[in-house]
């Protein structure tokens, strides 16, 4: 098999696939959305490490039973929201402060994400799905 090449996303990056079709998909999956990485993209350039979504492949294998592997594409949500936290004093007219402090701060979360599934074949013919939460969207919101 011949290694193939792919010009990245229009922030300039290459992209090598060398016997791997499943890093196409992950190429596939993120050039699917030019109109929002083309309004994006000087956010990139000023802050490379935001929040936002990253691909990777795992291999999906059943913990007991004796099935076939199976390599999926799955998605992150890391980086960074602020480079800030924050605490506030609260006012209160009770003796008693529990809390005498509203911290605030934000996390690199999933937003929006889809329910996808696996099927692995296993011995004896029988078949078991595995599933899992694709995420599209990552955002950064108030920290729990």
């Amino acid at each position: 098999m011949r290694p193939s090449l792919s010009v990245g996303s229009p922030l300039g990056l290459l992209l090598a696939l060398v016997c791997c079709p499943l890093l196409g998909l992950a190429h596939a999956a993120t050039s699917n959305n030019k109109a929002s990485e083309k309004s994006y993209a000087h956010l990139a350039e000023v802050d490379p490490d935001r929040c936002m979504r990253h691909h990777f492949v795992e291999t999906i294998t059943h913990p007991i039973y004796k099935c076939n592997s199976k390599m999926v594409l799955l998605a992150r949500c890391e980086g960074h929201c602020s480079h800030t936290s924050r605490s506030d004093p609260l006012v209160s007219f009770s003796s008693v402060l529990k809390q005498p402090f509203k911290s605030t701060c934000t996390c690199c979360r999933p937003h929006t994400s889809k329910l996808k599934a696996v099927r692995l074949r296993c011995a004896g013919g029988s078949r078991i799905t595995a599933t899992y939460r694709y995420i599209l969207a990552c955002i950064c919101e108030e920290c729990s």
